[in-house]
């Protein structure tokens, strides 16, 4: 066991074993804790990664409190959840820059400053723009805590299981959305959306406190940045901010609208002109060549789509509750369910993780996602939120299982190349999940809006006025209005107002049968890929990883 007396930062008066060194610049050391500080920093990691988690989450399930409380249109409410992604989407390159340049303490401060700060600000009802502001620097704080969450839970595990904390590290972060669903009409019973912002400060309080209590070891620094980052990184972070507003502001706005093609164009020079700076470096910060390499874009790729087909539960399943009137105070027990299935999610893959077969987990995340998607096809007007217990518990496993496998690959593969490639690997990652979450939501809305649009046509056909069936159903629903409506007339208009009404129920819910079956098909066709290319590896006794393991190890036994 060792010595309870090895300080934890600074690491002046203790001199590393070659195993405690950090791995790569920007890491904290790994000293070989006593067990009572490594159960401390794992509970501390847990916590962070809520943090992180609950950061975004909170924001998303209080989107129309937050828009009724300032009065906003929904294309305002849009620039809201902008500007967290423009920020949250490519930060991880600059924060992990500024661990190797400047140090992980610094790294720690500056972390937790933008975390006090936007959330501090926002307890003031200081109007739509600071919002805007505050949460742009909740990006930051996010992504920073995503990566704190990962290095406190490396630190409460030995030798080679410290890759381990990659996976619960981005898995406990994916809890903070159905967590934050769950809690929400606790906190805003009232519709006051004030309760949430002092949730919100001081949960950056506590997390102040604990990193302070309980400092990650001080890790070694280098000279990250060069003059060339200082060009590449704000063109690359411009034109993802303008690619996330474009796909955010379109399903809202509709996609011919002429002023988005002023948010894509610059977007796609941006980026194409950071990516060709990149590419001609010297020692670039981006590795475009690795990053361009088949494996790599079949792992980004992977991601991507299955971030896609995942928004059948935030947009699906969600909207289409929403659309049957459930508000959110009836549907805590759903979303409680569905927090506890992404829970199982986190520890799930840990039971026989193997790192030669890690793509499994992807496999199994999309077999589980085509067969819930099916399965809600048959929803209806009366469907209630227990009827979508298994199946939205289904996919919130799913939405947790596979992140923390993938994770591990890519990084793997970075490892052994060397930090700019972690960094390459971080930066397309974050990109692939960023996006593939917007996209997908964009996409799927587009899908249902056209889809709607067809069965409300095909319903209004069937709708003639002479039809004796509407008649009677007219009937029906006027004399249903006898007790409050007096006047007859009027009662035929209203009892015809609610048929229409009825109708546009009945088409928003036959829309959303077709989203779930084009899901389920889209994860189906993409598991028989998977299953091809799985099973023709295991056939040739091919591993992927073999070669970026047999490499790690050799560096580890160089430690010892």
């Amino acid at each position: 066991m060792a010595d309870p007396a090895v300080p934890v930062a600074p690491l002046a008066e203790y001199v590393l074993k070659p195993h405690e060194r950090p791995l790569i610049p920007g890491s904290p050391a790994n000293p070989d804790h006593p067990k009572g500080r490594r159960i401390a920093y794992f509970a501390i990691g847990i916590y962070l990664g809520l943090v992180a988690g609950l950061t975004n989450g909170l924001l998303l399930a209080n989107l129309l409190v937050l828009q009724g409380n300032m009065a906003l249109t929904p294309v305002d409410t849009g620039w809201v959840t902008v500007a967290y992604n423009l920020t949250n989407a490519c930060m991880s390159i600059l924060l992990f820059k500024v661990r190797q340049h400047f140090g992980i303490q610094r790294f720690v401060r500056a972390t937790m400053l933008a975390l006090v700060v936007a959330n501090f600000v926002q307890l003031f009802d200081a109007g739509y723009q600071v919002e805007l502001v505050s949460r742009a620097i909740s990006g930051i704080a996010a992504s920073g805590l995503v990566t704190l969450a990962i290095f406190y839970m490396m630190q409460s595990l030995p030798g080679p299981q410290k890759l381990i904390a990659l996976v619960l590290g981005i898995g406990v972060v994916q809890i903070g959305l159905p967590l934050a669903r769950a809690i929400s009409p606790i906190l805003v019973y009232d519709g006051d959306i004030g309760n949430l912002f002092a949730l919100q400060f001081g949960l950056s309080l506590v997390t102040v406190g604990l990193v302070n209590i309980l400092p990650l070891p001080q890790g070694v620094k280098v000279r990250a940045f060069g003059l060339l980052d200082m060009i590449s990184f704000p063109l690359l972070a411009v034109g993802v901010g303008l690619l996330c507003s474009f796909l955010v502001q379109g399903r809202i706005i509709w996609w011919p609208t002429p002023w988005l093609g002023t948010l894509l164009a610059p977007a796609v020079l941006l980026i194409g002109a950071a990516l060709l700076i990149e590419h001609n470096r010297e020692k670039p910060m981006l590795e475009t060549r690795w990053m361009a390499s088949s494996d790599l874009l079949k792992l980004a790729l992977a991601g991507a789509f299955i971030r896609v087909v995942l928004s059948e539960q935030n947009f699906g399943a969600t909207g289409l509750l929403t659309s049957l009137g459930y508000v959110n105070d009836q549907l805590v027990t759903f979303y409680a369910i569905t927090a506890l299935a992404a829970l199982a999610g986190v520890f799930v893959p840990l039971v026989g993780l193997n790192p030669t077969d890690l793509r499994i987990s992807t496999l199994i995340s999309l077999a589980i996602i085509a067969v819930a998607a099916f399965a809600d096809t048959r929803t209806g007007l009366m469907s209630r939120p227990s009827d979508f217990y298994l199946t939205q518990a289904a996919i919130a496993f799913a939405s947790v299982y596979f992140i923390g496998p993938m994770l591990m690959e890519g990084f793997l593969r970075a490892l052994t190349r060397g930090p700019s490639y972690i960094v390459s690997f971080l930066a397309l990652f974050n990109l692939s999940q960023t996006i593939g979450g917007l996209a997908g939501t964009a996409a799927l809305s587009a899908f249902f809006t056209v889809r709607a649009k067809a069965h409300l046509t095909t319903l209004g056909q069937g709708l003639a006025t002479d039809d004796p069936a509407l008649v009677q159903a007219l009937a029906y629903l006027s004399s249903g209005l006898n007790g409050s409506i007096g006047d007859p007339a009027l009662r035929s208009a209203v009892a015809g107002r609610n048929a229409v009404q009825e109708a546009v129920r009945q088409a928003g819910v036959l829309a959303y049968n077709d989203v779930f079956f084009l899901i389920g098909c889209g994860a189906a066709l993409g598991f028989v890929i998977m299953l091809v290319r799985w099973l023709r590896d295991r056939r040739r006794g091919y591993s992927p990883l073999a070669a970026d393991l047999s490499i790690l190890q050799q560096m580890l036994a160089q430690r010892k």
